[in-house]
Parts: structure tokens; sequence; C-alpha cells
């Protein structure tokens, strides 16, 4: 498989997962829509779907859609990130890079749809929040630890049981995240995804959204930081229990 099915592969996949997820979000933030005022576990169910789509619709790359799950395959000593396509640096490349621009168009079409609505939003920070994630409590490095956390589970259980996304299954993976976001995600909104969190915060820059605010750059680093720890975190973990488990034998 070329790089550049690779690379469109996880465009497609991560626009699904991000117009999908920033859409549920939309729905129940926004001023005016059907779904206002839906509720957390509405946000949680609804980004399960998002994963659920994108990982049918990015299959052939194996469905990283999350530069955290790429980071943990490399540090889980993967020979592969996909059939024919090795790990290796220009490969990681194309994934982050997909990942990065497909997170960034599927938050600009998720604005398109809701044009109106955003327009008729007074508060900035339901308009920001709808992009990005955000502290419920602003601490540095509890909301860290939070992201490290979250991510690491996510990768962990992917790494133990599917080695890659595509291979635990479209459904394992809505469900694995459905299960980070009802309970690790109160804290911060649960990002566990880099590209997820700074696309979109970059189309929020970017847009010409009416009273839009700040997009909140100081905290910006946390979900980017914070999920590229936790998954190789949990790459290296995955790599290291099964050394131990034989030894113990």
């Amino acid at each position: 498989m070329s790089l550049g099915v690779v690379f469109l592969s996880e465009v497609f996949g991560t626009a699904m997962l991000t117009l999908l997820g920033c859409g549920v979000v939309a729905n129940v933030a926004l001023r005016g829509t059907k779904g206002n005022s839906g509720g957390f576990l509405m946000v949680t169910w609804g980004w399960g779907v998002a994963v659920f789509a994108g990982v049918y619709v990015a299959v052939q790359s194996g469905a990283h859609i999350n530069p955290a799950v790429t980071l943990g395959l490399l540090v889980n000593g993967k020979p592969e990130y996909a059939p024919d396509v090795p790990v290796d640096a220009l490969s990681t490349l194309t994934y982050f890079g997909g990942q990065f621009l497909g997170a960034f168009l599927g938050a600009v079409v998720c604005w398109l749809a809701y044009k109106q609505h955003f327009d008729g939003e007074p508060e900035p920070a339901a308009k920001l929040g709808t992009f990005s994630t955000g502290p419920a409590i602003r601490s540095t490095p509890w909301n860290l630890v939070t992201e490290i956390i979250g991510t690491f589970v996510l990768v962990f259980v992917i790494l133990t049981f599917g080695g890659t996304p595509s291979g635990l299954g479209p459904l394992a993976v809505a469900l694995l995240v459905v299960g980070i976001g009802v309970s690790l995600g109160g804290p911060t909104g649960y990002a566990i995804n880099p590209a997820r969190d700074l696309g979109p915060r970059i189309a929020h820059a970017v847009l010409p959204i009416k009273g839009k605010g700040s997009s909140d750059w100081g905290y910006s680093w946390i979900p980017v930081v914070g999920p590229l720890v936790g998954g190789a975190l949990g790459g290296f973990v995955a790599r290291i229990v099964p050394i131990i488990a034989t030894a113990a034998a």
C-alpha cells in the first residue's frame, strides 16, 4: 500500500471522526439546536459513534485516526503500521499529517453544518467547546495527568487486544472510547487524541465565527502532550507485559 493511500485514508477517517464528534458537541452546546442541553452522556455516545465511523472509513491504513495510537504502535515495536506499511520516519509523518489535516477539515465542515447556530450563540465558551476540549478545573499538572491516563487506557487496550484499531474492530474501539469518556472524561473532556483537539482548535482560530473569543492557546498544549505521553506509555507497557508474563511462567 502506498503512503498516498495511507495519507488519504487517515485524512478521511479523521475528518469523519471530528465532523461527527464536534457535531454532537455543537448539537448539545449551541443555542436553538434540536439536541440543545442533551448532556454529557449524549456527547460521549456521539464521540463513540464518531470513532466507529472513522475506523470504518480509515480501515485501509489500520484506522489510527489519532497520533497517540500511531506513536503507541511505534513504541510498541510493531514492524508495520498496516499491511505493507513499514514503521519508519516517513510513514510516521504521513500518518501524523493525514490525521491533523483530517481533524481540521472535519471541524470546518461541522461549522458549515451549524453555521446559523454558531452565529446565534452568544457564549464564546460554547463555541470553542464545540471545537476543542477544556478543563472543568484548570490545573496544569492534574489536567495533564488526566489526559495521560485516558490515552494510556485507549492505546494499551487497543494494542493488547487488537494490535491496531481496525484489528480490534470499529464497535469495540467505539465502546472503549465511550467507556473512557464516561469514566475519565469529566476533568478535561477527554481529548485522548492530539489531532482531534489541535486541528479543530486551529479551525476555530481561522474561521470567521461571529463573537468566537479566544482559542485558549494557553491550554492547547495539554491535550497534545498528554495524549502523546499516554500513547507512548500504553505502547511501552503493552510491549513489556507479555515479556513479564512469560518470565513469570
